[in-house]
């Protein structure tokens, strides 16, 4: 049985534990939300400042040229393809996850003639579902379909266009097996397209191996790029030249500063570009990104596996008989870097722990869901977000009307 002691140690064997000091995070908090937020890295808000005080205040509109501002849809999206396996030239920063979702979704069903089938499985994410059944409302005789995760590959068939899945699940955090689903979907001549905003920074990812075709994810969870950070979209550099953007924006453009009448799409992936990048956000992303990519990657997978799988241990030992089971794969590997517990009033649950300094969050219907980032996650950490969840739970503490009153955020 692991004690106290044990994951004492743990913490001084950590390689990654100097990282902690680079976050600015609260005193007197767990915070074990960093995969719907990531906490805020110490050079961020320099970063930020200097963005608006020297290079928009002084450099003006010529800091477009000299600070680069045009090419950081570029720049940082080459450092998030060294993230998640990609070349370079196949990862663009641009938007949000939903309209990139949006670009990439009617883009693939595009190169599919003939094909009317959006495949994806009842409890995906509920803006990959929203834009999926918005874009079949647009485009004649689609339609979305939903299966059970484990009939997904049985469910391809010669009218699937494209296969659309989260790689790790928001809720339960379950590991789809990326490279067997998109090889099952070439194999039908289908696309897959992958939501990776619970995967990237959190578990390996190459989708070069993986022969991915698309893919979408935000920067703000592990990435730790800030609320609403620019998100990412990749595009196979063999499906560059023949795919095509709905969203024929002027940054898309092969030759935007020429400001001719006529769309003509831009080299590569840049066609994907819609709109002026958002500079501010911009920058506070690749702060978090170039942090992430100091770190010894085999070193942050490695400790993300085990915190998760310290903290279902303890669980399952120290608040046995109070209500809890476990809603995510207890194997390590079928799993992302958060972990889910059900409890039949899991919405007070949290926010008694949230009161106590465990700051998590919930799922409806009742799900606990505790985020492990690795760069700023220690393992007594774990322990003493147990020992804090164990009492909430054994008091009955949790069952108050302040705790069971909704916030407009859960």
């Amino acid at each position: 049985m692991t004690d106290l002691d044990t994951v004492r140690q743990m913490d001084a064997a950590d390689p990654l534990a100097a990282f902690r000091q680079r976050f600015l995070l609260p005193e007197g908090q767990i915070y074990l939300d960093g995969n719907s937020l990531g906490a805020l890295p110490r050079d961020t808000p320099a970063r930020v400042a200097d963005t608006v005080a020297r290079e928009w205040g002084e450099g003006l509109v010529g800091s477009w040229n000299s600070a680069d501002w045009i090419g950081a849809p570029q720049r940082i999206g080459a450092k998030i393809a060294r993230v998640i396996g990609a070349a370079p030239q196949e990862v663009l920063v641009a938007d949000s996850t939903s309209v990139n979702l949006f670009k990439l979704l009617v883009a693939a069903i595009g190169a599919r003639p003939g094909r009317h089938v959006i495949l994806t499985e009842p409890g995906n994410f509920p803006t990959d579902l929203y834009i999926a059944q918005g874009v079949a409302a647009l485009l004649p005789r689609v339609d979305v379909r939903t299966v059970p995760r484990a009939d997904i590959v049985a469910a391809i068939d010669p009218d699937t266009a494209v296969v659309l899945l989260t790689h790790v699940h928001y809720k339960s955090g379950a590991l789809f097996d990326m490279a067997a689903i998109t090889r099952a979907a070439h194999d039908h001549g289908a696309l897959a397209l992958w939501d990776l905003s619970h995967s990237v920074g959190a578990v390996e990812l190459d989708l070069t191996a993986a022969n991915a075709d698309l893919a979408i994810g935000c920067g703000y969870k592990y990435l730790n790029g800030g609320p609403g950070a620019p998100a990412f979209l990749y595009v196979a550099a063999r499906h560059q030249a023949t795919l095509r953007s709905p969203l024929t924006g002027w940054m898309g453009h092969a030759a935007p500063f020429d400001f001719g009448d006529d769309y003509a799409a831009g080299a590569g992936v840049n066609r994907f570009l819609c709109g002026t990048p958002p500079i501010l956000g911009m920058a506070a992303l690749e702060v978090g990104v170039d942090l992430w990519l100091e770190a010894d990657r085999a070193a942050l997978f490695q400790k993300s596996r085990a915190l998760c799988s310290l903290f279902i241990e303890l669980v399952e030992q120290r608040c046995a008989g109070l209500g809890l089971t476990l809603a995510s794969p207890a194997a390590a590997d079928a799993r992302g870097s958060h972990v889910s517990f059900a409890h039949a009033d899991g919405y007070p649950v949290m926010q008694a722990l949230i009161a106590r300094g465990v700051i998590g969050d919930f799922r409806a219907p009742d799900v606990l869901r505790f985020g492990f980032t690795p760069l700023y996650i220690g393992y007594e950490d774990v322990w003493r977000a147990v020992e804090i969840l164990r009492d909430v739970l054994d008091s009955g503490s949790w069952d108050t009307p302040a705790f069971r009153a909704r916030a407009a955020v859960t």
